[in-house]
């Protein structure tokens, strides 16, 4: 660090945010030869990221033969492109392809951080002849105690839902086979639980879990990876502004530091990672359909978009800010984030209907398209926001809800009258119906013809469990159809859904080299966007599970070669 005239502090890069994409940003730059500055306005690092369920969707990556299975780049691009059908954004899908077997290269030779594939893990569109069964990759886990604990204790802690008791970490495999029962289910709770309670002395001081796993094994890792280099990492310092010279250039920016705003130059350029909007209630009313509400967010508080704002005030184009990273979530008494159904709503037992207690969507399709149906069917009379998951006993007693385990291992009379009031049950149908103030003969009618599909293991309304995607959550038991079994044994349940997110998907129009854009096209000097602050690569379409933190990851690299290369 050097300092002159006017400056606070003088770098050659400053990565706004602390997510994965912005942590490889950095870590890529200071390789490259650069002086790095990571900022956070919160007082923990990791954003989304850290939250999330740490899983990157990676077509034509090198460890894809290795896992026994094939790709290529021009089935991966194929995919995109038509799959994605946004021509304008053809450059940047190419882009993001081809770097990907540089990035892994690159991640696993400088850095922590190791990736695995994860087999059998269909794209959210299956059916396409380019889709594959084997794209999506995990983080390996990452043990805790390779970091200072003040570290380990700033890193945000995985989403509760993301994690056995809200406090286990769980791998996207052991989460799978936990939350569907799945061969040798028993066990592997055992052996998490029991590596739990054994970490000591660790368990004696927190009840934090040091066994990084999902999203907290990313940021964990990539952390590590800063520190062996001695990169400074900001918390608790907000971003406010933009400095530019005369010529345009972005040349800083002005921060709140230690309550003090301070202007911190970047000789080099400004990578923004700071996540979307999707905590603004403001932004959400004003590009959101509606209705919204930032409490039906998954996303980290931290994000309320004030930096996208600041980058249209240099002239950046904003596109795709109507769009998210949808999901089904619900809300539970006394948690900051709302929880995405995403296993739950393909397990055979439990329907999703409107207000009239009919069904509307095949509950058990990638959550995006499950989303998609909710906005479509919302009409007076037929209100689906809220929509309402309802399941009975059997499903009760073999899956966690919410916060609730199943019923083997926590029966009703345990759980929190909080919990019961957000997931009421009745005696029978009719009278769940009135409770949640759905049409008890819609309702009714609905699990009664429900139910006759469920006997044939077919869905002749949605076809639910005909798709690959669909299978992968269900449950393996059950048969003929692993997503569909009838509501009847009592009492019956029901949980008001929302259409939340991730986080919201819109942002700064980058070039293929995460360059932010103005309006007419041309390039801001000095200033990236990479993440959910930035346009995505993926259009207005979910394109597989990973296709949020791939390609910011991806262009977070592409970021620190081109900011550094300057």
């Amino acid at each position: 660090m050097s300092t002159g005239s006017g400056w606070a502090y003088e770098t050659d890069v400053v990565v706004v945010g602390s997510g994965a994409g912005a942590l490889t940003a950095a870590v890529r730059a200071r390789d490259l030869g650069c002086e790095v500055l990571v900022i956070e306005k919160t007082p923990q690092y990791g954003g989304t990221s850290a939250m999330s369920g740490g899983v990157l969707w990676l077509p034509d990556s090198p460890l894809i033969p290795a896992a026994g299975a094939s790709d290529s780049a021009e089935e991966g691009k194929r995919y995109l492109h038509e799959v994605v059908a946004e021509p304008a954004l053809a450059a940047r899908i190419d882009a993001f392809v081809d770097n990907i077997p540089a990035f892994i290269d690159y991640i696993h030779r400088a850095t922590h951080l190791r990736f695995a594939v994860l087999p059998q893990f269909p794209d959210m569109y299956p059916d396409h002849p380019a889709a594959k069964m084997h794209r999506c990759h995990e983080a390996l886990p990452f043990h805790g105690r390779v970091l200072p604990d003040a570290e380990l204790l700033a890193l945000r802690p995985q989403h509760p839902q993301t994690a056995l008791f809200g406090r286990i970490g769980w791998t996207p495999s052991e989460s799978l086979i936990l939350q569907a029962r799945g061969p040798g289910w028993k066990q592997v709770a055992f052996s998490m639980v029991a590596r739990y309670l054994l970490d000591l002395p660790w368990r004696l001081r927190s009840l934090r879990d040091r066994r990084l796993v999902l999203g907290g094994a990313l940021v964990g890792a990539l952390r590590r990876s800063m520190l062996d280099r001695s990169m400074p990492l900001w918390l608790q310092t907000p971003f406010e502004s933009f400095i530019q010279d005369d010529s345009g250039t972005v040349t800083g920016v002005v921060a709140r530091r230690d309550g003090v705003s301070a202007r911190i130059r970047a000789r080099k350029g400004v990578i923004l990672a700071s996540g979307g909007f999707e905590r603004s209630a403001e932004m959400r009313a004003q590009y959101l359909g509606q209705p919204t509400d930032p409490r039906w967010s998954a996303g980290s508080p931290g994000n309320t978009g004030e930096v996208i704002r600041a980058a249209a005030g240099l002239g950046a184009r904003l596109e795709f800010m109507d769009e998210g990273w949808w999901g089904p979530t619900v809300l539970m008494p006394g948690e900051p984030q709302a929880r995405m159904l995403i296993i739950e709503k393909n397990l055979p037992g439990s329907i999703i209907v409107n207000r009239a207690g009919r069904r509307f969507v095949n509950e058990s399709s990638s959550y995006t398209k499950v989303i998609r149906g909710i906005f479509a069917a919302n009409r007076p009379g037929e209100e689906s926001i809220p929509a309402y998951m309802i399941f009975d006993a059997t499903y009760r007693g073999r899956f966690p809800i919410g916060p609730m385990l199943p019923s083997n291992f926590q029966p009703d009379w345990a759980v929190p009258a909080a919990v019961k009031e957000a997931i009421p049950s009745a005696p029978d149908v009719r009278s769940l119906a009135l409770k949640l103030g759905v049409d008890p003969e819609g309702l009714a009618k609905t699990v009664t013809d429900f139910n006759a599909y469920a006997r044939s293991g077919s869905d002749p309304d949605f076809q639910r469990g005909d798709a690959n995607y669909d299978r992968y959550y269900g449950y393996p038991h059950e048969h003929p159809n692993p997503c569909l079994g009838p509501l009847e044994k009592a009492p019956f349940y029901g949980v008001k859904i929302y259409p939340g997110e991730l986080g919201t998907k819109g942002g700064v129009a980058v070039d293929a080299r995460a360059r932010a854009l103005r309006e007419d096209g041309s390039v801001i000097e000095g200033l990236y966007a990479i993440g959910n602050c930035s346009s995505p690569v993926t259009g207005s379409t979910y394109p597989a599970s990973g296709s949020t933190l791939a390609p910011a990851m991806v262009f977070g690299f592409v970021a620190g070669g081109d900011v550094a290369s300057r």
